[in-house]
């Protein structure tokens, strides 16, 4: 297949280096980075799968053209989630050729994933762990009276491990009320006793993502781990059914299965509780170099799940106004059965 890249974690997948200004083309058995002087000689004291080219720092495409009409192709594929109006004309001037749609094709390619590939993920996912770890025994001594504007920054820097590693995404650390917006942004809601804490959060480590959430009730010996009790009767049973949903959804995780029956088994839990029309996102995403990748794990996902698949698994209820409860980890999926990473 011959086809043009410049997202730069597709990049990276092609040849173990990226830059914010860079093109990748495959053409049958060739295979080219183009960049600016900038970053020409790191990529070719990194890239060996690869010719590194120097184009105009103007217009990286020029050479991607020129590359393209001496090569005597006839078809280019390329995902247009990639290209915006404007670029793709100019990749597409004087160009005699048939370009072909195929949304995502190097989040296919990557699905599955190699054992190198899962020993980092499993490695960022440890380090994903031990900073909840850590960000708990923070709020448990310091965070009575802090608001979620320093929780958040508070947990940046613990996440990060003063700068040793990057961010998946910006932490969610969300208060009461606020947990009942899944992607809820901090605000000057202070930390107090009996309050509930939502956490979502990872971590980038040798490019590959972690993901996690916990919700966790906040009093004397807080922390994150799964067994939590609430003060308050309708908080414990949405926490239990949202443990219960997740619990069916990992058992439902088999080789072979659709990813729509490992939602199906989540959103029955939640359904049967009585909370159904509060599960308002699907049970989980694909995980690796982007945050979320596939495959998608949703009431319509027709994928068949397959070994070494790594995606996540996270119910969760949301009740306007009052709170939410989301509990997520991120998965292999085995030969026999789902293996959590954290």
């Amino acid at each position: 297949m011959n086809y043009i890249l410049q997202d730069e974690n597709a990049l990276y997948f092609e040849c173990g280096f990226s830059c914010d200004h860079a093109v990748f083309l495959k053409l049958g058995s060739e295979a080219f980075f183009i960049t600016d002087a900038r970053y020409t000689t790191e990529a070719s004291e990194i890239i060996y799968t690869a010719t590194v080219l120097e184009g105009d720092r103007r217009d990286l495409l020029k050479t991607a053209r020129l590359l393209i009409r001496k090569s005597g192709i006839k078809t280019l594929c390329y995902n247009p989630a990639e290209w915006n109006v404007e670029v793709f004309a100019r990749l597409n001037e004087k160009l005699n050729i048939t370009f072909q749609k195929k949304p995502n094709f190097s989040q296919q390619k990557r699905i599955i994933k190699s054992e190198r590939e899962l020993d980092i993920l499993k490695s960022a996912a440890r380090f994903g762990q031990e900073a909840f770890t850590r960000f708990g025994e923070f709020l448990n001594h310091h965070g009575e009276g802090m608001d979620e504007k320093r929780a958040f920054f508070e947990a940046e820097a613990i996440l990060k491990r003063h700068g040793e590693l990057g961010l998946s995404f910006e932490p969610i650390i969300a208060l009461g009320a606020n947990a009942a917006k899944p992607h809820a942004l901090p605000t000057c809601k202070t930390l107090q006793r009996g309050e509930l804490v939502l956490l979502d959060a990872g971590v980038k480590y040798q490019r590959y993502c972690s993901d996690r959430t916990r919700t966790s009730f906040f009093d004397e010996g807080f922390n994150f781990e799964k067994e939590q009790h609430f003060n308050e009767t309708l908080k414990q049973k949405v926490y239990d059914t949202v443990l219960c949903a997740q619990e069916a959804a990992l058992k439902a995780v088999k080789i072979g299965v659709k990813a729509k029956e490992i939602d199906k088994a989540a959103r029955d839990v939640i359904d049967k509780a009585g909370f159904g029309a509060y599960f308002i996102h699907s049970t989980g995403h694909g995980v690796g170099l982007d945050i979320h990748e596939l495959p998608v794990i949703s009431a319509r996902s027709e994928t068949i799940i397959e070994e070494n698949m790594v995606f996540t698994i996270e119910p969760g209820i949301y009740l306007p106004e009052q709170f939410g409860v989301r509990i997520e980890d991120t998965i292999i999926a085995r030969d026999n059965g789902a293996e959590v990473m954290g």
